[in-house]
């Protein structure tokens, strides 16, 4: 009898080519289960463990990684697509050369594509080239040393797509379906989706991993954390993603879920647009800083389940800079500054983000809170919101009115993922929805990403930290408790860290 795994997932994916996007929910359903990596992460862990290389070689001079490619890896055959060949190194190139150069045909295969991750970690002024050894074999040669090279490898940019498949669609003049109906070398093949209602996948049973144990994996898309959690309660789902901190002592009662939960590697934040007056004055930032009470928004919001943000790194990751003061709530001091200014009777604009994540279980309160806070420093906001994939893009516009509710768990770790992401002058327009260059940061942020030595990335990190704070392009809001509940029947889930839900190893009792 066939085993169907029911994932009640918070929101629709954005797409399925998994490099072209940045959220969660849209990685969950491309990146963990259709596609696979280089290198992978441990599961359970951020250690960096062989994928679709098996092995990996450094030069002396920490320029060069050769890595071997696994052989015999198929890909899927889906009911547009029958490979004639296994993974090669070609697949590799295809992939990678696509986000790095940008004569590349495949480019700008989507209108909207940014090559986002990619471009925000820097990664096009990393790599200098990627050779092909020979079929098994690739080279990344680099314009500098990068230590942290394997665990980029590692992140949902790097899900390797075919180069057979995405030639035939060239052919047949339909190159979107590289988006649309994806093909990849993972745990589970894509059979459709049914716009925001649900994603089907089936397991491959040549997964060269393994063959899941479940036989047919559906995301059932439900955008309120109440329905969710209703589904799971009745059955109608085995696993249910963030639920409502208000919800989690009923859940943790009921004896047919386990409710697990681990500190999330994440931060919320409210992000300014430093290029628009009058938040292009640090003095502004500052005061809207201590204008809002952070704490009122972590005992209303999350309930128990996370703790005020200081710095814009989380505490549980390497790097984390302890001293960082953060900026206490002083509403006289918020509207000292904006004197000082020249700023009266500001009217402004509060984005709140239209779906649960797992930094941010209910932004329309966040924002409530946000906006009564303003107005007690003279501060007028208005709280808009946008269907969650339009919110995406619009925040990115560099021309965007208003601050915007975001946030983010870390890719992979490190921190250099999250301060050039979010900071980095190259992830204007994309990650870095401040719209803040600042060019002592980013100085700051290539002497770390050269370093091999930890103890000197640290210092280096825990001085960007510092700055950030000091220029205040956010208000780091909170960081959260990332809470699953899951039926009993489900067995070998394992919690990621870096905030994915993989099912590759889930087994259900029917």
């Amino acid at each position: 009898m066939a085993k169907t795994l029911v994932y009640c997932s918070e929101s629709s994916p954005e797409g399925f080519d998994a490099a072209l996007y940045t959220s969660n929910s849209t990685w969950d359903a491309s990146s963990e289960t259709i596609y696979d990596r280089l290198m992978e992460f441990e599961p359970g862990t951020t250690n960096v463990i062989p994928g679709l290389a098996e092995s990996w070689t450094i030069s002396d001079d920490g320029q060069e990684y050769t890595l071997k490619l696994r052989q015999g890896v198929k890909f899927h055959t889906t009911d547009d697509f029958t490979p004639t060949r296994d993974f090669n190194a070609d697949d590799v190139l295809f992939s990678f050369n696509r986000q790095l150069d940008t004569k590349d045909p495949w480019n700008t295969y989507v209108p909207a594509a940014t090559w986002e991750m990619f471009n925000g970690i820097e990664m096009g002024s990393i790599i200098k080239e990627i050779v092909k050894v020979d079929d098994y074999t690739v080279k990344f040669v680099l314009n500098q040393p990068d230590a942290s090279l394997p665990s980029k490898l590692a992140l949902n940019f790097g899900s390797i797509v075919s180069k057979e498949y995405a030639d035939a669609l060239d052919a047949a003049g339909h190159r979107e379906n590289l988006d649309r109906k994806p093909v990849g070398t993972g745990p589970f093949r894509f059979v459709d989706y049914q716009i925001d209602s649900a994603v089907r996948f089936a397991a491959n049973p040549d997964y060269w991993a393994g063959a899941p144990k479940i036989d047919n994996l559906i995301f059932a898309i439900a955008t309120d954390a109440t329905t969710r959690m209703q589904k799971l309660q009745a059955g109608e789902c085995q696993v249910a993603a963030y639920p409502a901190p208000a919800d989690v002592p009923s859940l943790k009662a009921n004896p047919d879920l386990t409710v697990m939960e681990e500190p999330g590697l994440n931060i919320a934040y409210l992000a300014f647009n430093s290029g628009m007056p009058p938040f292009d004055k640090v003095e502004v930032r500052r005061a809207i800083n201590m204008a809002i009470d952070r704490q009122a928004i972590v005992d209303a919001v999350y309930q128990g389940q996370g703790q005020v943000a200081k710095s814009v790194l989380p505490p549980t990751m390497w790097g984390y800079n302890a001293s960082v003061p953060g900026y206490p709530h002083d509403v006289e001091t918020a509207k000292k500054l904006l004197d000082e200014a020249g700023v009266k009777d500001l009217k402004m604009k509060v984005w709140a983000m239209p779906v649960s994540r797992p930094y941010m279980p209910n932004a329309r309160r966040a924002a409530e809170l946000i906006q009564s806070d303003l107005e007690k420093v003279g501060i007028t906001a208005e709280i808009v919101s946008y269907e969650w994939g339009e919110y995406l893009k619009k925040a990115r516009d560099p021309n965007r009115d208003g601050a915007v509710i975001l946030g983010g768990t870390s890719d992979n770790g490190d921190p250099d993922n999250s301060l050039s992401f979010f900071f980095g002058c190259s992830a204007v327009g994309g990650g870095n929805t401040s719209n803040w260059c600042y060019e002592p940061l980013n100085e700051l942020l290539q002497k770390a990403r050269v370093s091999s030595d930890r103890a000197e990335r640290t210092k280096l990190y825990e001085e960007a930290q510092l700055i950030i704070s000091d220029q205040a392009p956010w208000v780091p809001l909170a960081h959260s408790t990332v809470v699953l509940p899951l039926s009993k029947k489900v067995k070998n889930y394992v919690m990621d860290p870096l905030g994915a839900h993989r099912f590759d190893t889930v087994d259900i009792e029917e």
